[in-house]
């Protein structure tokens, strides 16, 4: 079965018969949040927590994942420090409107993407980095197995981090990466502000969670009836998820990860193993604000557990549009054709 035909299965079985609470829970919430003065969370017309909508991450573009190493615990910028940020986004801006580009050299150099007028950029954020825990905003220290998968992992990003990405010969197809073939940017990754194409979708039904992700058209179909995971023989690109409401917070524990994606992070050079669980939660803060928490587990790669977290803004008018990466693309073509001319000219 398609993910389009399961989406739309669900969203047919929603439909049936659910209306009729719909008014009662709705009025109900209005009434408390009224009565109260605070924000209470919308719940669907089956009771859930309603965090239905379309929450991009793209306000977050530009803060980094890792925290500077001076900051120490501190995880909020000063006003001298947030007025930088807000520097180097104007100059950003400014680069981005050129048009050519003559007398000095480019202010992105070679690298693997497009013009950077063609990205998308963030708004200047106070929060110094995504990762939340370790308490210095940093990665753990990784294992012994970690460091030497990280050495051999291989896609085309060490043109934009060469200080994280090895060089490498690009001899087949699977010295490109994942994301680099359009199969997927797998889990964290899928959820956290990139280039661009940030737009996260939610949508609710009697029984499961449906978070759709513009970037690679990444579906995940999430069950929350407590039925058992998968046969651990059997992974995933995304892993096997399973959700639950603890109070408002919605509580996602995803395994079964095929360990082949990694986590796309720091140039996609971010390995993981078999070992890899991913927890989320997402707890509606405000009408417009969504607070995403994810912990990654992964003993096989970190010596341990670490968590990010951001806020999502729900932007109704955001365009999902379709990713179609792999149509017509030819430069997994011309990436190894061009390797192979370079190796006859020496």
């Amino acid at each position: 079965m398609t993910k389009r035909i399961r989406i739309g299965l669900l969203m047919a079985l929603a439909a049936l018969g659910l209306a009729a609470g719909s008014a009662g829970v709705l009025a109900q919430s209005r009434s408390n949040r009224a009565a109260c003065g605070s924000y209470i969370v919308p719940r669907t017309p089956w009771g859930d927590p309603d965090l239905q909508g379309i929450w991009p991450s793209n306000q977050m573009q530009g803060t980094p994942l890792e925290r500077p190493a001076t900051f120490g615990p501190r995880n909020t910028l000063t006003d001298e420090e947030f007025a930088a940020r807000q520097s180097a986004s104007r100059t950003q801006a400014e680069a981005d409107a050129e048009t050519v580009v003559t007398g000095r050299p480019s202010r992105r150099g070679v690298g693997t993407g497009p013009p950077s007028h063609w990205g998308e950029r963030g708004l200047p954020q106070r929060q110094a980095s995504l990762v939340i825990d370790p308490p210095d905003g940093r990665l753990p220290a990784m294992t012994p197995e970690g460091e030497k998968r990280k050495n051999i992992m291989r896609s085309t990003y060490w043109h934009d981090f060469p200080d994280v990405v090895p060089q490498h010969p690009f001899e087949t197809f699977t010295d490109l990466g994942p994301y680099d073939r359009c199969i997927s940017r797998g889990l964290l990754a899928s959820m956290l502000p990139t280039g661009y194409n940030m737009g996260t979708q939610i949508f609710q039904f009697p029984g499961y969670v449906v978070i759709q992700n513009e970037m690679i058209h990444e579906t995940r179909v999430i069950p929350l009836d407590g039925r058992p995971r998968l046969d651990p023989k059997i992974t995933q690109w995304m892993g096997d998820s399973r959700g639950r409401f603890e109070g408002d917070t919605l509580v996602i524990e995803s395994a079964n990860f095929n360990a082949k994606v990694g986590l796309t992070l720091n140039g996609n050079n971010t390995p993981t193993t078999g070992r890899l669980k991913i927890t989320e939660r997402l707890t509606r803060l405000d009408a417009d604000t969504i607070r995403y928490e994810a912990t990654i587990d992964d003993p096989g790669t970190w010596t341990r557990p670490w968590t990010v977290a951001l806020p999502f803004k729900q932007q109704p008018n955001y365009g999902m549009y379709e990713y179609a990466c792999h149509e017509g693309n030819y430069g997994m073509r011309n990436i190894l054709a061009g390797a192979r001319a370079e190796e006859k000219q020496k």
